[in-house]
């Protein structure tokens, strides 16, 4: 299968950024790492060999596609090196005034046919696009981290963009392996539209000292089905990355006291180089890990009435019959009276 693009560059070398050119390299396209950071694009794509040596272990991937797939993916010295580049995704700070820049620089380095791409998750694409002379060819490609587990992808137009970059891209997510939504140009378009009350939401609950941080993670988790708590999600995206984005939205919808972003968060904010280090700032362990676990939904029985089972795992659908979460005793364990 031939890629959509046959040469995107990256700029931008952090965790979505790595997962971007992962995804792009296997979907077979040449791919150009460029970071600002001495040395980040060498990091990146030894991050990225070790991802796919990962993925040849456990049987995921073959060998020779990996080698292949590293084989495409080489660092960008400069912006200059992206000339040749069908298709430029920028994934850098959450900041207008930067992201403007950039893509001027780029526009003035690119070809005219070439796609620019912003994977901005809450600013406005019509925004961004204002500092071009052809604003149609940019586009907004919101992707979540990461990357190549969060199969959705924002595909979003803003006021001048052109249909075709559109169907270009959305084209290229489904050679990712992805699911492509279009979008309006809203602050926060529909993802972080949407989910901007389950981090607010939870954070007020801790103000208001309903619950600590864990509590709400594991409840979530175990009645809602989130794969994440709102704290987990905010360790993972890192607090100086996520709280400029609550910010913007906030501001962009005019001080909407819902959008209302938390002091709590706030006065986390300046030690997110702390987290960048460790791994976690609401949840934090010594290796960097969440500390809250799944909570017993159920009581845990040692085997159903039914057919002499037992659990595999906690949480188990019902304490009287059989489900995929129960498996055959294997050695004998106290017993519990079943109820009836």
């Amino acid at each position: 299968m031939q890629a959509i693009f046959q040469s995107t560059g990256i700029v931008g070398t952090g965790a979505m950024g790595r997962g971007i050119a992962q995804m792009a390299a296997q979907a077979g396209s040449t791919v150009l790492l460029h970071d600002t950071q001495p040395g980040a694009a060498e990091a990146a794509r030894a991050a990225l060999e070790k991802t796919w040596q990962t993925l040849v272990t456990k049987g995921k991937l073959p060998a020779a596609e990996a080698q292949a797939c590293l084989a495409r993916v080489q660092p960008a010295a400069s912006l200059a090196a992206l000339s040749g580049c069908d298709l430029v995704v920028e994934a850098i700070v959450e900041r207008l005034d930067v992201k403007r820049a950039l893509f001027a620089e780029l526009e003035a380095i690119v070809s005219p046919q070439a796609v620019l791409a912003s994977n901005t998750s809450s600013l406005s694409v019509t925004a961004i696009a204002a500092a071009l002379r052809h604003p149609q060819r940019l586009a907004g490609y919101h992707f979540f981290n990461p990357v190549p587990l969060m199969r959705v992808v924002e595909v979003i137009a803003g006021l001048k963009t052109d249909p075709v970059v559109c169907q270009q891209l959305t084209a290229y997510a489904h050679q990712f392996g992805h699911t492509p939504v279009s979008a309006q140009d809203t602050p926060g378009f529909i993802v972080n539209h949407a989910g901007r009350g389950y981090g607010t939401e939870a954070l007020r609950v801790v103000g208001e000292r309903v619950a600590d941080f864990a509590t709400i993670d594991r409840i979530l988790k175990d009645q809602m089905g989130f794969r994440l708590g709102p704290f987990e999600l905010m360790d993972l995206t890192a607090l100086d990355v996520s709280h400029p984005v609550m910010e913007s939205i906030y501001h962009q919808y005019f001080e909407e006291p819902r959008y209302r972003p938390s002091v709590i968060r706030r006065n986390a904010w300046p030690v997110a180089w702390w987290a960048r280090r460790w791994g976690t700032v609401f949840t934090p362990t010594r290796t960097g890990r969440p500390r809250c676990r799944r909570s017993r939904r159920f009581p845990t029985w040692d085997r159903c009435h039914r057919s002499g089972c037992r659990p595999r795992r906690l949480g188990a659908q019902s304490s009287t019959s059989c489900s995929r979460t129960w498996a055959p005793a294997s050695r004998r364990v106290r017993r519990h009276p079943v109820p009836r």
